[in-house]
């Protein structure tokens, strides 16, 4: 399949810049993949959309603040780091900008005490940096990093928790996984109540899930590998589901690919942690999920190849039409839709 075949037409103003006044104030837009029927709501519908012994897995990571500024030791000029993942001890993988400024070999100084060393590149265009500050890492991460929106988010949140989701325990994400932006407590109470149950797994979102394609044909497009892990409970209670004839309902594209990845079709013998480069495109065969919570997700990403992939490429971008028409909020911060 082409790049094109992925484009859709969206007014800037429908990218949503700050999140609904509520979590689950967001609108739904249901889409049924044997008839192409589409239902329009609020997403607390999602109460009735989902149905006793349904599972709900989601992805429990959590975003790390990041973004770091620094300045190059012995020059002073001014740098800006984008952690994607931790390798080993306190080595990250990491974008630098200006890259020209950011050698094998060079020092970034940043406030706190910290320094990075530069120690090696990547084929991507990335560095290596070993990581020395002061006490723990993370709690001086924690301090002096700043949260790393997506580029169309033109301003900071004014309470970064709304780009958390609830339920986020696992530190190393870059991104979040923004299909469960709009669940809160209330709900998932109001679900167990219903029967549905709920089951955690983690992948560590980075920026291999929204680097854009460019190759125009897109199976030569390679994903970069984010890395996932699961319990033996959570395997347990996935296999047991899949095994009863339940449905499994994927909380958004990060949780397709784990389930995808973890089982590999044989639900007796799971990977429990590993690294994914799972690229799902039109085509694929789902082995695992049934149905779908997610975002509205750019034009020609990976992220609308997978939901087209599941649901049917013209009846997705049809549903995107309509969520245009109706003015819909689109992207990470915007409104969800259910594909069942």
């Amino acid at each position: 399949m082409r790049l094109e075949d992925f484009d859709y037409h969206l007014p800037g103003e429908l990218i949503a810049q700050e999140p609904a006044p509520a979590r689950d104030g967001s609108r739904l837009l249901v889409l049924r993949r044997e008839t192409g029927e589409t239902l329009h709501t609020g997403f607390r519908a999602i109460l009735t959309e989902l149905r006793s012994g349904d599972l709900l897995v989601l992805n429990d990571t959590r975003v790390i603040p990041a973004r770091l500024f620094g300045r190059k030791a012995g020059t002073g000029g001014s740098v800006e780091v984008l952690l994607l993942r931790r390798l080993e001890g306190t080595t990250w993988e990491a974008l630098a900008s200006p890259g020209r400024r950011v050698q094998v070999g060079h020092v970034i100084e940043f406030p706190g005490g910290a320094t990075a060393t530069v120690s090696g590149r990547t084929a991507a265009g990335g560095r290596l940096l070993d990581f020395s500050c002061p006490g723990d890492f993370l709690a001086w991460l924690s301090e002096r990093g700043v949260m790393p929106l997506p580029p169309y988010v033109r301003h900071e949140l004014q309470d970064p928790e709304r780009y958390q989701t609830v339920y986020s325990h696992h530190p190393g994400a870059v991104a979040a996984p923004t299909a469960g932006l709009h669940f809160t407590p209330e709900l998932f109470a109001g679900l167990e109540a219903r029967g549905v149950r709920t089951v955690f797994v983690t992948l560590h979102v980075g920026i291999g899930t929204f680097r854009p394609v460019k190759t125009e044909d897109i199976t030569r497009h390679v994903m970069e590998k984010e890395r996932f892990t699961l319990t033996e409970e959570a395997a347990r209670v996935i296999a047991a589901a899949k095994s009863e004839g339940r449905r499994i309902v994927a909380v958004g594209t990060t949780s397709v690919r784990v389930l995808e990845s973890a089982f590999g079709g044989d639900a007796e013998a799971p990977r429990l942690q590993g690294e994914t480069d799972l690229f799902i495109y039109p085509g694929y065969r789902f082995r695992m999920i049934d149905a779908l919570v997610t975002n509205f997700h750019l034009p020609r990403s990976t992220l609308l190849m997978l939901v087209s992939a599941f649901a049917g490429r013209e009846q997705v971008l049809r549903a995107y039409r309509e969520a245009v028409e109706r003015e819909y909020r689109f992207y990470s911060l915007g409104d969800a839709m259910f594909i069942c």
